[in-house]
């Protein structure tokens, strides 16, 4: 079996571009992948392109050997758009090795542990004023909570750390404490919340500060108090907390993790199995996690072809907590899919059965959605004297 193409599919989501990657063989076989990161969308189009000439002619069933092809072969070092271009690749070439086999990937990543899946969303499902905007107004965050609620879920993340720069205010941390309790006095001490700091905090005390405003209403964990690269300050901030502290999101490939992992700087790892690398090299991630016994919880806020990867990655993986999800963000989400292993029963995902990844696109659909310039929330992430903050 040789790879004779790789094609991409750029479907506008409103909130991203999902870029949906399909790996086509000489055996009347192809795979689904997904690589999708968000304002990148013509760059990762680009470097898949650059990647594709690598791979022609080779055995998709070979999958490490064809991502140390990529990773390798290609002389400079891949960053976020690179790896994401190998990722949403890799997924296609596990999708090509399950249908030949008939068997469903987790099963290939070592099979089942567990019987079904627990999962979080966030809060309007994914529309982007209930995640960035609503979040900061009372009423308007215990709504969408209470929503989420009588859609069956048990646990979802929020975004409501104010833009912060070196030092903080008494104005902020008192608007996080009544955020944080009116929601935990809303939908009661059963559900897990997790709050998203976006690495807002330019320093570790102002992180500090906010997380001293949150542990008493326990949430499940606080992620990404600050931007990734700093491991001295984030330490700094684990020693100083007395909750549960994650990030991963933004790094890539098990390299930029073995630093945290091998000093235990955080409770949780979030590899993002879109940028990381693909699956494979997100269960050396997740193995040596284990060993240090720190939890994984996979970031996710992409389309349906990720999240069916990150389906058959939990699945398969001892130390995985919960699974991110932004099913439903568009209305017409399930029309792009003509099928998908992808079943919510309330609060958690069911195992998947069909062979590969058990994902099809509907490619006649997808087209209805061509490339636009997405949504772009970062035109407000600035202080009060125009001082420019990370969103």
């Amino acid at each position: 079996m040789k790879i004779i193409d790789i094609k991409t599919t750029i479907v506008n989501a409103e909130m991203r571009n999902w870029v949906f990657v399909k790996v086509i063989t000489d055996k009347d076989l192809y795979g689904w992948g997904e690589a999708t990161v968000e304002w990148k969308t013509r760059a990762v189009i680009g470097a898949i392109e650059d990647l594709k000439p690598l791979l022609i002619g080779k055995d998709p069933r070979d999958i490490k050997q064809n991502f140390q092809i990529m990773t390798k072969h290609g002389f400079w070092k891949l960053g976020i758009i690179g790896m994401s271009a190998v990722s949403g690749i890799e997924h296609a070439l596990w999708d090509i090795l399950g249908k030949s086999l008939n068997v469903p990937v987790w099963q290939l990543l070592g099979g089942k542990v567990r019987n079904k899946i627990k999962i979080y969303t966030h809060l309007g499902m994914g529309d982007m004023n209930a995640v960035y905007k609503d979040t900061m107004e009372i009423n308007k965050l215990n709504e969408h909570a209470l929503a989420l609620l009588e859609k069956g879920y048990k646990a979802f993340k929020v975004v409501f750390i104010p833009f912060t720069h070196h030092t903080n205010s008494l104005k902020n941390l008192d608007k996080v404490n009544q955020l944080m309790s009116s929601l935990r006095n809303v939908v009661g001490n059963e559900i897990d919340i997790m709050v998203d700091f976006h690495g807002r905090c330019a320093s570790g005390k102002s992180a500090i500060q906010y997380i001293k405003e949150l542990e008493s209403y326990n949430p499940l964990f606080v992620e990404e108090p600050i931007l990734p690269g700093d491991n001295k300050t984030l330490l700094q901030v684990k020693n100083s907390i007395n909750c549960p502290l994650a990030t991963g999101e933004r790094l890539i490939g098990h390299q930029e993790f073995e630093e945290i992992i091998s000093n235990r700087i955080v409770d949780i790892i979030q590899p993002d199995l879109n940028h990381c690398g693909g699956l494979l090299e997100a269960k050396y991630i997740a193995a040596a996690a284990s060993i240090a016994n720190i939890g994984v919880a996979p970031h996710n806020p992409n389309g349906p072809i990720a999240g069916a990867a990150a389906l058959h990655f939990a699945c398969s993986t001892t130390n995985h907590i919960i699974q991110e999800v932004m099913d439903k963000s568009v209305p017409w989400y399930d029309d792009v899919i003509s099928s998908t292993p992808v079943e919510r029963e309330k609060d958690h995902w069911k195992i998947p059965t069909r062979a590969g990844l058990g994902i099809e696109v509907n490619e006649k659909e997808a087209e209805k959605y061509p490339f636009k310039q997405e949504i772009i929330p970062t035109t407000d992430a600035y202080l009060e004297d125009g001082t420019v903050v990370d969103w």
